[in-house]
């Protein structure tokens, strides 16, 4: 039987052909989608609402690794991580536009690939690809793309609103994704020193899916939205939840402290930092890439929040004057460094 894989230039149909064969036949399905792919630029109409709009980029090599990140898993998780940073905002996401750059050494299967994750996140949060551009490139895959959302009048949440007294709370766990990298790159390496081990990773499911096909918390907003919680100031955490607290601190002009016994982390996570020589704690709190919120809310909300599944209170904002502190089980306190993802370390 012929395993052979088909592989068809990129070159035989160009880039609007290419365009063409990638969108052709998915339909607009949002209402305020006026005109999709295929003109100069897009148009939307949200009927005077906010409009909320967010960018991030992923680099072959810096976000991402083909070694490991299968091509449909890449193409989901660039719009997921996108999508994150709308939820953040406490909005709704409607919209997104696809760049990405490739070279010659992706044939049009690869490419589809990338775009199969795209759709399939598209049609899981119910949004609408309208755009984009694509190039050639010489270092490699790129992809970037642009998330455009709406919120509710008086519902958008900021870095900036944070009070002393305010609850610190945080959704799902934490230091997964981190872990579920750590061991993508042990099996790696593992393989280029012998190509005939095959990887080992059957029992860790949970953290290597955390790493590959992050999913954004849709479902916080939504109990938001039923509970009538407006939170005082949220981000997500993609970076890490120490880092994650400072954006909000720094903005508000304000202190905190974390509880470390209020840290979500998943049983998988902490059995896996413990087989790796690593402390859980400092996983979850440094880690990144978990796409969870962190979110801030008034003391008087405590009853709106405290029955939300999947939602913790980790902490409380303090003055200024205070630092930036962590509360160990032991009972001790230690200041917290700012050391989340640096982009550009590389």
């Amino acid at each position: 039987m012929d395993s052979e894989v088909k592989r068809t230039e990129i070159s035989t149909l160009g880039e609007f052909g290419l365009i063409d064969k990638l969108t052709k036949g998915k339909p607009l399905v949002q209402a305020s989608s006026l005109t999709g792919i295929g003109d100069d630029a897009a148009v939307i109409n949200h009927a005077g609402e906010p409009t909320v709009i967010s960018t991030d980029i992923l680099i072959e090599g810096i976000h991402f690794d083909l070694m490991y990140m299968p091509l449909k898993h890449l193409g989901y998780k660039a719009v997921a991580v996108n999508l994150s940073d709308i939820y953040a905002m406490n909005a709704t996401p409607t919209q997104i536009t696809v760049s990405i750059a490739f070279s010659n050494r992706f044939p049009i299967e690869a490419i589809e690939e990338i775009y199969e994750g795209i759709y399939s996140a598209c049609k899981n949060y119910n949004v609408d690809l309208i755009g984009g551009d694509t190039s050639s490139s010489n270092k490699g895959l790129i992809i970037s793309v642009t998330a455009i959302g709406t919120a509710k009048a008086g519902k958008l949440c900021y870095r900036n609103g944070a009070k002393p007294g305010d609850l610190i709370c945080i959704s799902g766990n934490l230091g997964a994704a981190y872990l579920g990298l750590q061991l993508l790159e042990r099996e790696k390496q593992l393989f280029l020193e012998n190509q005939n081990v095959q990887p080992d990773l059957e029992d860790q499911v949970y953290v290597v899916g955390r790493q590959l096909k992050p999913e954004p918390r849709f479902d916080i907003i939504e109990t938001f939205e039923k509970a009538g919680l407006v939170p005082s100031a949220m981000i997500d955490i993609s970076d890490g939840l120490v880092s994650e607290i400072f954006h909000i601190c720094r903005q508000s002009g304000t202190g905190a402290y974390i509880e470390e016994s209020g840290v979500p982390i998943h049983p998988d996570a902490e059995m896996l930092a413990l087989r790796f020589n690593l402390d859980p704690i400092t996983c979850a709190l440094y880690g990144g890439e978990d796409y969870e919120l962190l979110f801030t809310v008034d003391p008087k909300d405590l009853d709106k929040v405290k029955y939300i599944p999947d939602v913790y209170i980790a902490g409380e904002i303090t003055e200024a004057s205070d630092g930036i502190k962590l509360h160990t089980k032991g009972g001790n306190i230690h200041d917290l460094k700012d050391k989340g993802f640096n982009h550009f370390s590389a």
